[in-house]
């Protein structure tokens, strides 16, 4: 009896704390760095996972780098291997809290939020603070932002050959919808 007791508790606080964490494997992150006039440096990648704690507002996300696909495979190859050095610093990550986040007050209008964090990526970290809409749908939370970040921040280095055809300023979208 004592162990049934202690059984449905513990199921009973699980399923209490997982209430408050929504999660999704497929958010989808599309970076541009394109500069007019030449080919288009645009890649998405559709494997992200994100968890939000409705409770808190604590947000984390990862991205692997392999997964991001380009529309030309050679840009792919050389993003992996000179850019980002995915064997070496295989993800990025995305820590942080949106400011005065309440799921409750959450609608399919969805609302502008500020979300601070950190982003670590090609093994530098860098304070970030962005803007995004967030709103309740039939298929759970929905978050999404468009920001730039520097490739300088990040320690990535655009060779001097292609210089004039890669932005060093990276425009991102993310779209995520946690369940």
């Amino acid at each position: 009896m004592k162990k049934n007791l202690t059984l449905l508790l513990l199921v009973i606080t699980v399923s209490a704390f997982a209430q408050d964490k929504m999660i999704t494997k497929t958010g989808k992150i599309t970076f541009e760095a394109s500069v007019p006039s030449f080919e288009e440096v645009k890649a998405t990648n559709e494997s992200v996972s994100c968890v939000l704690n409705t409770k808190t507002g604590e947000i984390a996300a990862l991205a692997l780098q392999k997964f991001f696909r380009f529309r030309i495979a050679l840009m792919e190859e050389h993003y992996n291997e000179n850019y980002v050095e995915s064997d070496k610093f295989p993800k990025a990550t995305f820590k942080g809290i949106i400011e005065k986040f309440s799921a409750t007050n959450l609608d399919k209008n969805g609302k502008d939020y500020t979300i601070k964090g950190t982003l670590e990526l090609h093994g530098k970290t860098k304070e970030i603070q962005i803007t995004a809409k967030i709103s309740k749908t039939d298929k759970g939370i929905e978050i999404k932002s468009d920001f730039a970040v520097n490739a300088d921040d990040f320690a990535i280095e655009i060779p001097s050959i292609v210089s004039k055809k890669v932005s060093k300023k990276v425009n991102i979208k993310l779209d995520f919808t946690v369940k």
